[in-house]
Parts: C-alpha cells; sequence; structure tokens
C-alpha cells in the first residue's frame, strides 16, 4: 500500500499555474526523489502536501487517509514531518530542547502545570528529557544535548533538524534540499544519515534536491518536474538518462 498518492494536485498565483495535475505515488519505506530547476513548483508542492497552501484541484493521501487541505498542525499529527532549505532550528536553545520542541503531539501539561511548576509539570518534562536523549542517541548527538544549537556545525545542525523532525514520529518524512550548502564530506555523511532514518526508523521519505550525486546514490525512484508539470517519473537511473531531463535540468 502506498504511504502518500496524490492525484492531479494543482494550485495557481495570479492565473498562473505553479503546480498543474501532480501526480505521485510513494509506497511504504521507499526513498524517493523529487527533482527539477529551480521556480519548477517542488517546494510548493511541499506547502501543499503539509498544508501551507491549500490545492485549487486534486487529492492527497496519508497511508489512505485524505489529508487534502488539512490545517498544518493536523498533516503533522497525521504523521507528516518537514525540513526546510534553510535550517530553522531555535538557535539559541540547547540541542535537547530542540528536539524537545517536537514532542508537543506525545507529551502535554496544562498552562496552570508549566507556570505553577506542579508535579505534573516535573513528570512530564522528565519524560520528555528522557525520549529526546534517546533519540539524540541514535543521532549520536546525545553528548552534545547541552550545546547551544547555534554553535554546532552546520553538518550537525542539519544532523539535528532531522532528529527534531523525527521527535514527531512521523510516517513521512519531507526534506527539502538537506545538502544545500554542504561541502562534499558534509553531503556524503548526510546520504548515511538518511539512509540510516529511513531504516533505523521503519518510515517514507520524499526529499527535493539539486545534487544529482545524492540522488542518484540514494533514491530508489524520482519525480522530475518543469515549469509546475512532470517531466518524467520513474527508477531513478533511467530518469536520469532521459534525454528531456539532461535537456531542462542538467543543460546538456
Amino acid at each position: 500500500m502506498a504511504m502518500l498518492e496524490v492525484s492531479k494536485l494543482s494550485i495557481s498565483f495570479g492565473g498562473l499555474d505553479a503546480v498543474k495535475d501532480f501526480d505521485i505515488v510513494v509506497e511504504k519505506g521507499e526513498l524517493y526523489g523529487l527533482i527539477g530547476p529551480n521556480g519548477a513548483g517542488k517546494t510548493t508542492i511541499f506547502n501543499l502536501l503539509t498544508g501551507v497552501y491549500k490545492p485549487n484541484n486534486g487529492t492527497v493521501k496519508l497511508d489512505d487517509k485524505d489529508i487534502t487541505g488539512a490545517h498544518t498542525i493536523n498533516v503533522n499529527k497525521a504523521g507528516v514531518a518537514r525540513t526546510f532549505q534553510n535550517i530553522r532550528l531555535f538557535k539559541k536553545l540547547s540541542v535537547l530542547d530542540n528536539v524537545k520542541s517536537a514532542l508537543h503531539n506525545h507529551f502535554t501539561y496544562s498552562t496552570f502545570d508549566g507556570i505553577f511548576r506542579t508535579p505534573k509539570f516535573r513528570r512530564v518534562e522528565k519524560e520528555m528529557d528522557k525520549e529526546a536523549l534517546k533519540i539524540l542517541k541514535v543521532f549520536e548527538m546525545d553528548d552534545e544535548a547541552k550545546t547551544i544549537a547555534d554553535n554546532l556545525p552546520y553538518g550537525k545542525q542539519r544532523k539535528l533538524e532531522i532528529a527534531r523532525a523525527m521527535a514527531t514520529k512521523p510516517k513521512l518524512l519531507l526534506l527539502d534540499e538537506p545538502a544545500a550548502g554542504m561541502n562534499p564530506m558534509e553531503t556524503n555523511e548526510l546520504m548515511d544519515t538518511i539512509k540510516f532514518v529511513r531504516d533505523e526508523f521503519n518510515i517514507t521519505i520524499l526529499l527535493i534536491e539539486h545534487d544529482m550525486k545524492l540522488v542518484a546514490g540514494i533514491c530508489e525512484k524520482i519525480t522530475v518536474m518543469n515549469f509546475g508539470e512532470i517531466l518524467t517519473q520513474g527508477e531513478t537511473s533511467e530518469a536520469l538518462n532521459n534525454p528531456e531531463v539532461i535537456k531542462a535540468y542538467l543543460g546538456e
């Protein structure tokens, strides 16, 4: 059964089609790539999938549940987590607190408990610390739990962002250009991290990326977009060798 099934998804701005009749099926456990030149509509699709934008037409199903046009919070609660091209950490908070900030779907206490530091507040905070440290240990970052996020090197900030996304316990993880700004060594480490996350957490990953080495190295299938429409879809190696893809995206 598909984890993500999108049919005829469309949106326009000012009469111009940003995305038109977008279809995709991502199977459970798949590592899938979405590529295309700048302005092709890739991030717009992520915004449609996560409720930032409401589509003019089309449907989005997550694990056979219709989430079309749902509010961002409800999309996250349904099982979709996302990272961004520009890292969006709470840079002045610790590594631990960044992960804890994503545990709101699973740990709660009232405003009263928070203000007066009640026994429930202390119990829940202790449970959150334990859960956040468990996640950080998986990512080999538990020794840096007290480090301020802004003091981490760039590659580890990206890793922390992924760890924070995983704290929401998603079924589907959306990665928006995770290799942006990375050097070759950091990109290689990121490839290992993405594959590790898919296998360790048994989740499905859809990523946008311009680094073709990363795409070819980890994505089993890809969809290639151009001018808001699908250019081709299929097995990664076959799609990347499509003459239309080479012409439109690789510039050859």
